[in-house]
């Protein structure tokens, strides 16, 4: 890496803050069809000098065309930040401008080894909350036919989705197999959520939801499958043992734990997106991180399970997945 290659690095906040004030602001959707500076500012009630430096650094990113005084969404902008777009994914991606103020900490972190900001899940309002969802909705939502493909629902008919968000993954299980019923687990604020999207696939007979906490609830018995993505990196070690011993304790014999999650080499350094990922733990939960393979097959294997294997996906998550003996 070159200095200049490394100074952009180290710059790339930059081009980044840019982008989230505008989606914070939903500059976006204030060009619309095409604005000039002073009448994007008055739609969007900032100030017009520094409206327009905004909108000329986001046609430097590629974001907006600018042609004369007049602004445009570019394709992508049109596409996925743009409010009037039926593929609008805004309010997604205002989770990571809520990130923002948490990256901003990181120093302390490291100093104080845990979040210095932390806030419980079921303590954050609606305004945390509903972006959270909105964004771990759209990753599920792109991904899940794969993910159905690569854990399978054969012999599938009870599936328990711990965490489960929008039931994102739980309305995907069910639409591949006619006979699997699922259930999503997560706390009150997000079964609402998970409702509305079973309601709009259609799917209120044959997925449920219940809320309760997975730190501590006692899961049920009898399922063919438990499903637990994007939950262990939130956890400490001693509580991913808690969760994966009743994971097992709810499975029927045979059943299956599937974990997916963004699984670490055994060194730690890699893949890239996990070991940053693991900072975002840091500075957003009290003892999270993201865990390697071995880490995984350790707790698996105390719970109990056997038959356990790493499955890599395309993409920056993978799955780790283990039997009850029959």
């Amino acid at each position: 890496m070159s200095p200049e290659q490394f100074l952009e690095t180290a710059r790339a906040f930059q081009e980044s803050r840019a982008i989230l004030t505008a989606i914070e602001l939903n500059l976006f959707s204030a060009i619309g069809g095409g604005a000039a500076a002073r009448e994007a500012a008055a739609r969007l009630r900032t100030d017009p000098r520094a409206t327009e430096m905004l909108l000329n650094a986001l046609v430097a990113i590629g974001l907006l065309e600018k042609r004369g005084e007049v602004f445009r969404n570019t394709g992508l902008a049109a596409r996925w930040l743009d409010d009037a777009s039926p593929e609008s994914a805004r309010l997604g991606f205002m989770h990571t401008v809520n990130l923002w103020e948490r990256w901003s900490t990181l120093t302390a972190c490291v100093r104080a080894g845990t979040a210095v900001t932390y806030e419980d899940m079921k303590d954050r309002g609606p305004e945390w909350t509903e972006p959270f969802i909105a964004a771990m909705h759209r990753n599920a939502f792109e991904r899940a036919p794969e993910v159905v493909r690569a854990v399978g629902s054969e012999g599938v008919r009870r599936m328990l989705d711990v965490g489960g968000g929008s039931g994102a993954y739980s309305i995907a299980f069910a639409q591949a197999s006619p006979d699997l019923q699922a259930e999503v687990f997560d706390l009150p604020a997000v079964t609402a959520i998970a409702a509305r999207h079973i309601r709009e696939a259609g799917l209120e007979g044959r997925v449920s939801i219940r809320a309760g906490d997975l730190r501590t609830d006692d899961f049920g018995s009898g399922y063919d499958l438990v499903w637990v993505s994007a939950i262990c990196h939130m956890l400490s070690p001693e509580e991913n043992r808690s969760l994966l011993a009743r994971c097992f304790r709810a499975l029927a014999a045979g059943g299956r734990v599937a974990i997916a999650d963004f699984i670490l080499e055994p060194d730690k350094t890699a893949p890239k997106f996990a070991a940053l990922f693991s900072l975002n733990m840091l500075v957003g939960t009290q003892a999270g991180a993201s865990y390697s393979v071995d880490e995984y097959t350790a707790w698996l294997s105390e719970a109990g399970f056997e038959r356990i294997e790493h499955r890599r996906l395309p993409g920056p998550a993978g799955l780790m997945i283990g039997a009850r003996p029959r």
